[in-house]
């Protein structure tokens, strides 16, 4: 493939339209595929490989990270990660495309985050035929175990996804959102720092 031709499916990609798995192969060194592996089989006790193994995977990331393996991603080079992050067990990153997550962001076992869908109608799926669109998660939200974030979602400041959420739509700041499809249920007020949770339980 030409540098032309190359050049030619970054902009189809970039304006989210459909491209193949034969056309984007030329993207394939920027995988991250061994350092992957060889992160999630770290001890937990060498924290500064896990962290230079990060600083390998990801195109960027910031101080104080919290990764807890396994983990897995497309790519791996197209996931940005801010400061404070934590990310629990069996996080997956569909990254053909950039996410981008903000500062104090955490997020709870088993969620997906994927830019990439494809096609309704199965003569478009020939060849992994496919879409993607970026991703991105503001500063201080939370998002629960076994949501899934789909392609150009981005998630608010300090927004809240309960668990087992599809969010398919972006979601504002401030909101605690959760269902299938994710909807915003509320605003999270200055009531919120007297509870324990969306439910109005009381702190002890």
């Amino acid at each position: 493939m030409t540098h032309a031709q190359e050049d030619d499916v970054r902009a189809r990609i970039a304006k989210g339209l459909v491209y193949t798995e034969s056309e984007a192969a030329f993207q394939a060194p920027r995988r991250r595929t061994r350092q992957i592996f060889e992160y999630n089989h770290t001890p937990p006790d060498d924290t500064e490989k896990r962290r230079s193994l990060l600083l390998a995977i990801f195109g960027s990331v910031g101080e104080r990270t919290v990764l807890l393996p396994p983990f897995h991603a497309g790519f791996g080079s197209n996931v940005h990660i801010g400061d404070d992050f934590f990310g629990n067990v069996n996080l997956t990153f569909v990254d053909d495309v950039d996410i981008r997550i903000g500062d104090g962001v955490m997020i709870a076992p088993s969620v997906t985050l994927t830019t990439t869908g494809h096609p309704v109608h199965p003569s478009r799926r020939a060849d992994f035929g496919r879409f993607s669109e970026p991703i991105v998660i503001e500063d201080k939200v939370w998002i629960g175990s076994n949501a899934v974030v789909l392609p150009g979602v981005r998630i608010g400041y300090g927004s809240v996804i309960g668990a087992g959420s599809v969010v398919s739509r972006s979601i504002p700041p401030m909101s605690v959102a959760f269902g299938t499809p994710c909807r915003v249920v509320r605003p999270i007020t200055d009531e919120d720092l007297h509870t324990r949770s969306a439910g109005q339980e009381p702190l002890s």
